[in-house]
């Protein structure tokens, strides 16, 4: 059995979940994680890694637009490199710039009241940054395949 990516874009307030399907291709959103106290939000990760087989973890990290770090990606940091001690699978940042515009964007576009579009932009978010990994990892794949060396 093939098994799952976990997507987690990370929030003060709430985080956003996404899966894998097994065979790695598309990304479904799961319940936004209402926050809490860091333990109680590192179990729930922990759960929800078991529950789908999860056999890596990415967490979205917000780089500025320049490509600097911020504060927030040092707690996003710190964050992960907890879940790093409590997962047996590898925990990796990936690069979230523009997902929560994006969501909000389709969000919006989709003729959500805002009220909904607030709640489910962070799911949104998990599930485009999942995505983006999904899509890259195939990329590299096929590339690979061919032969094809990077630049």
């Amino acid at each position: 059995m093939a098994r799952r990516t976990l997507a987690i874009d990370f929030g003060l307030k709430r985080m956003g979940l996404a899966v894998s399907d097994a065979r790695g291709i598309t990304a479904q959103g799961l319940a936004t994680f209402e926050r809490s106290r860091s333990e109680d939000d590192l179990q729930h990760i922990q759960h929800v890694a078991e529950d789908y087989s999860v056999a890596r973890v990415i967490v979205g990290n917000p780089v500025a637009q320049s490509g600097k770090s911020s504060a927030m990606a040092a707690r996003v940091e710190k964050f992960a490199a907890q879940l790093r001690k409590r997962l047996p699978c590898p925990v990796e940042l990936w690069d979230e710039r523009f997902t929560s515009a994006e969501a909000n964007r389709v969000l919006r576009d989709s003729g959500m009241s805002v009220r909904k579009r607030q709640r489910a932009t962070d799911r949104v978010a998990a599930v485009l940054l999942l995505q983006s990994y999904l899509d890259y990892q195939a990329n590299e794949r096929a590339r690979r395949a061919a032969g094809v060396d990077a630049c």
